[in-house]
């Protein structure tokens, strides 16, 4: 659940859009394309803090797409020497999940497997958002109104969104087949 602690609980709390977002984005991209090398076949903003004017969390989520999920040592073993934590404990096996290290602003990385629709899904689903505002303004309300309804259960409020975001990804396919979309170049 992402947000900030009021008397100890997290709260879900959506804000306008920050431009310092893709600013923070930049600076742990190059950090990690460093630590990273050639291990990193691609690192990009996703999430709703890389689409400009997109209300979010204030999360930077960052993906990093890999050749193999396994073994981990290759991509665990630096994003751990620069302080992110492996969450070995998350439910989806198609990534692996890091979070900021103690302390820094909140971050969510996840390592994917390149070309497999988990990485595809979220570069989708944001070059869609930032040339369709209508769409992009329609989700933000969508999720200010489901943070307030469910402002301390952050599965629950990933829950409620997922039928708003299937629609916006029907939507982004028909305008992938249209456009003849693909992922432009790794953002770091």
């Amino acid at each position: 659940m992402d947000g900030d602690k009021a008397q100890g609980v997290r709260v879900i709390r959506i804000v306008d859009h920050d431009s310092g977002w893709a600013v923070r984005f930049a600076g742990l991209g190059r950090r990690l394309r460093g630590a990273l090398g050639d291990v990193a076949l691609r690192i990009d903003h996703i999430g709703s803090t890389s689409v400009p004017g997109l209300a979010a969390k204030p999360v930077v989520d960052i993906q990093i797409s890999v050749a193999r999920l396994e073994p981990l040592g290759p991509f665990r073993d630096p994003l751990v020497g620069l302080g992110f934590v492996h969450r070995a404990d998350d439910p989806e096996l198609t990534k692996r999940y890091f979070r900021e290290p103690p302390g820094a602003a909140r971050t969510h990385v996840h390592v994917r497997r390149a070309g497999s629709f988990s990485e595809q899904f979220p570069l989708l689903f944001r070059d869609y958002l930032r040339v369709h505002p209508v769409d992009a303004a329609e989700y933000a309300e969508v999720k200010r109104r489901l943070a307030g309804e469910h402002p301390h259960d952050g599965l629950a409020y990933t829950d409620a969104k997922a039928d708003h975001c299937w629609r916006i990804m029907h939507r982004a396919d028909d305008w992938a087949q249209r456009t003849g979309w693909s992922p432009g170049p790794s953002d770091a």
